[in-house]
């Protein structure tokens, strides 16, 4: 339980893309940064901004990639060598086409499922143990319409929805870094899974 657990965040820097789907993750992690009281300061050696404090229970590194998606693997790569960060001691947020917005997933290890920021991370990071918070965002029905979706701002209900969600994944954390990762998926997935249409 010694050892720094690093907490990613992911999304496309740049006031462009703050309010779009695909920046779910920086949803994410700026709103346990405002739970936990805490500011991300730019590393630039790193390419993230970051913070490492003493929360939930043990050392912890937030960090948010300033590379654009496709590229951060080598925010993380970088990070993790830095701070000596073992993969099964990293958790990386992200959107889910595959979710309906208002759910949220916790799972250990997996593909990428074609979403481009974490199949970069599985370029620069071999081992793929790591805890992913896959974050429901729902799908546009269209192959063809998907980058337009997850790169446009929700329908406020559809947002609120994914902001809550993340509210439920925040509450749970302390059991996720407390080494009760059964407990901490039992209650984020108490509802039935919902999958989005496609």
């Amino acid at each position: 339980m010694s050892e720094s657990f690093l907490i990613v965040g992911l999304g496309n820097p740049g006031s462009k893309y703050t309010e779009t789907r695909h920046n779910a993750g920086f949803w994410f992690l700026g709103e346990l940064l405002r739970e936990l009281n805490a500011t991300v300061k730019p590393q630039t050696k790193l390419h993230s901004e970051l913070v490492r404090l003493e929360a939930l229970g043990r050392t912890c590194i937030l960090a948010m990639p300033t590379t654009f998606m496709n590229h951060s693997g080598q925010a993380v790569r970088a990070v993790m060598d830095y701070y000596q960060i073992y993969s099964s001691n990293l958790l990386v947020a992200y959107d889910e086409l595959d979710l309906s917005p208002g759910t949220v997933r916790l799972k250990q290890g997996g593909g990428h499922g074609g979403h481009n920021g974490m199949r970069d991370i599985f370029r620069h990071v071999p081992e793929h143990d790591f805890l992913r918070l896959r974050i429901g965002i729902g799908h546009p029905g269209v192959k063809d319409r998907v980058t337009d979706y997850v790169l446009s701002r929700p329908p406020s209900g559809e947002e609120l929805e994914i902001r809550r969600s993340i509210g439920s994944a925040i509450a749970v954390l302390p059991e996720v870094l407390g080494d009760q990762l059964a407990n901490a998926m039992k209650k984020l997935h108490t509802n039935s899974p919902q999958t989005a249409e496609k």
